[in-house]
């Protein structure tokens, strides 16, 4: 999914994001604000985005639209940083990511972003994993594969904090997810950060050892479904039938074939998709995930991935500190109240959660 160009890419996102949309008229910023009855969102394969490719294949959230007289389209992409580098450059009106990559791509790029479906947290699908060592210490002086300036990174970095060291006492390396697996095999490769299902090939292994997963820093590894805020706020009903048609796929999701045809789809069975499911905090109910939303915890998360992205150069060369970019919750704002481009709004969750749907 990602390569070298993944950090050119975010480094210079607004600059190709512009480009993109002056190719791409058809889908400008000025568009998306309108009222519309059209809609188009976009996912790639992980195990807390798959409900997504299952209610496109199941019909359920043409029930939705249909429901608020609109269409949706639901389109999957394989390259996860290009499908939120379309998203950010206008094609496509909402699209899956984390808390991080929303951070960092669309709304460092000038677009106004929030989380209308926060749909779980890593509770242990992203993990470092060491060759023929047992600790997390054992990672001193080594090279590290992982997707550079992703959550990976991310997660290496709280990591080595845990045990009083710095990414100075390793050296990254940048490697394609889609690479990952094949990396690992090699002989010179001896550590990679990355997640599931790789995780679950990689520990398959002879001599692989997870050291440190998510399930360390859990609420800080954050899957969502962001739309572009001017869109949501002049089309309700776009927010309102994906709301719903989430939270009735989740209710769905107790029956073994439901969950094996999202297992399937993303290249395994239903044991395996179980497996990742073990290690991910899904929220079944609008409840819980509005309850995690209004949580004060999410702010105190937001500021760490604020601090990270800042340290890394993330958002923006113009960037003067951790806080040049607001973000939003119900527990207040992180960074500039005056440049909010990174929103957790619950209100459509809430909804849902009291039938209002």
């Amino acid at each position: 999914m990602r390569d070298r160009l993944y950090e050119l890419i975010r480094r210079m996102g607004k600059t190709i994001c512009l480009l993109s949309v002056l190719i791409t008229p058809m889908y400008s910023f000025n568009a998306m604000a309108d009222e519309r009855d059209s809609f188009r969102v976009c996912w790639s394969i992980y195990v807390g985005w798959m409900p997504w490719g299952y209610g496109d294949e199941a019909g359920i959230v043409e029930k939705w639209a249909d429901k608020y007289g609109i269409e949706i389209e639901v389109v999957q992409i394989n390259d996860y940083v290009e499908s939120i580098n379309q998203y950010t450059a206008g094609a496509f009106d909402g699209c899956t990511m984390t808390n991080m990559d929303a951070l960092t791509i669309p709304s460092a790029g000038g677009v106004d972003t929030t989380a209308l479906v926060v749909g779980d947290f890593s509770n242990g699908n992203d993990a470092i994993i060491l060759k023929g060592k047992e600790s997390l210490e054992d990672i001193k002086g080594q090279q590290v594969n992982l997707v550079e300036l992703s959550v990976s990174h991310y997660l290496l970095a709280r990591a080595l904090d845990s045990v009083s060291m710095t990414e100075t006492d390793v050296q990254v390396v940048n490697t394609s997810d889609a690479d990952m697996v094949a990396a690992y095999t090699t002989d010179d490769v001896t550590s990679v950060v990355t997640w599931n299902p790789l995780v679950a090939e990689i520990l398959e292994m002879p001599g692989a050892n997870k050291v440190f997963d998510s399930a360390a820093i859990p609420g800080e590894i954050i899957d969502t479904l962001m739309v572009n805020t001017e869109t949501l706020n002049a089309n309700p009903k776009f927010g309102k039938a994906l709301v719903g048609a989430w939270y009735e796929i989740m209710a769905a999701m107790s029956d073994d074939a439901v969950r094996e045809s999202m297992g399937k789809a993303s290249g395994t069975d239903l044991a395996g998709y179980d497996m990742q499911l073990a290690s991910t905090n899904m929220f079944y109910t609008p409840g819980a995930a509005v309850e995690f939303v209004n949580s004060d915890a999410l702010l105190k998360t937001m500021q760490y991935v604020a601090e990270f992205s800042f340290d890394h150069g993330l958002l923006g060369e113009g960037a003067p500190d951790a806080g040049f970019i607001g973000i939003e919750t119900p527990s207040g704002v992180f960074g500039d109240a005056g440049n909010v481009k990174l929103r957790f709004d619950p209100s459509y969750m809430q909804m849902a959660a009291d039938g209002e749907l």
